[in-house]
């Protein structure tokens, strides 16, 4: 075997290796969310009010736009390696649900498993108004504009 041969395996199986070590696997996840402690998590309870949750847990990452009530906390790892599509490798959801008079009534955690694939559709909605025409979408505009139009009858012209 020939000494270009050895240099270019030993390079393979260092690429390899290196690139199948947890370490390594690391610096390829970016962390996202808010999500708290368990030990902070562990201090709210049903017929806690929001000041106190805001207290504890902080912000929520979000508050459902339909329903102020609800606050969610999430955090999510993805795993992205150069051109390869982004992979989900953790996820992480806490729901706390408030009544009118702001008290919790209902604390709820999600993982990766509980979520769902939604496929998107492919229908179109047609906007109302005028359908225009080739000459009209590309050429209407000819001639509408006038940069000395603001100007006015100035006699320094």
């Amino acid at each position: 075997m020939s000494t270009y041969k050895i240099a270019l395996t030993t390079l393979v199986i260092g690429f390899i290796t290196a690139c199948s070590s947890s370490k390594t696997n690391e610096w390829f996840v970016s962390h996202t969310g808010n999500m708290p402690s368990e030990e902070r998590i562990s201090q709210i309870a049903k017929g806690d009010s929001q000041e106190k949750v805001l207290g504890v847990l902080g912000s929520p990452s979000s508050v459902v736009s339909l329903d102020k009530n609800t606050w969610i906390y999430m955090s999510s790892s993805i795993k992205k390696v150069a051109f390869l599509a982004p992979k989900e490798v953790d996820r992480d959801v806490l729901t706390i649900r408030f009544n009118d008079q702001g008290k919790v009534i209902e604390i709820s955690r999600l993982d990766e498993d509980c979520g769902e694939n939604v496929s998107v559709s492919q229908d179109e909605t047609e906007a109302p108004g005028e359908q225009q025409g080739f000459f009209r979408k590309y050429f209407g505009g000819v001639g509408q504009y006038n940069p000395l139009s603001g100007l006015g009858n100035r006699s320094d012209l």
